[in-house]
């Protein structure tokens, strides 16, 4: 047979046979104020940040390491600074 087969589910007609509404349902709906969707998560930053390889020397890697959580914020912060000093 050549013509192509579409499934044709019947169309839903009685409100009395509506589905349950439950929290999963609640959970996956989208979410609308004044007419525009709310976007779940993080909002885009207006200047993200970029993955660099960069090598280092292993001590100075593992110092840095060591120097506990945030180290690439202050590694990003002692740059940035060097920078407006005009060392670069």
């Amino acid at each position: 047979m050549t013509a192509s087969k579409h499934d044709t589910a019947p169309a839903w007609v009685d409100p009395d046979d509506a589905p349950e509404l439950d929290d999963e349902w609640f959970e996956r709906a989208d979410i609308h104020e004044n007419g525009r969707l709310v976007q779940r998560g993080r909002p885009p930053v207006a200047h993200p940040k970029q993955r660099v390889t960069l090598r280092l020397d292993e001590d100075i890697a593992s110092a840095l390491r060591a120097s506990g959580r945030g180290w690439q914020t202050r590694v990003n912060q002692a740059l940035r600074e060097w920078i407006e000093k005009g060392a670069g």
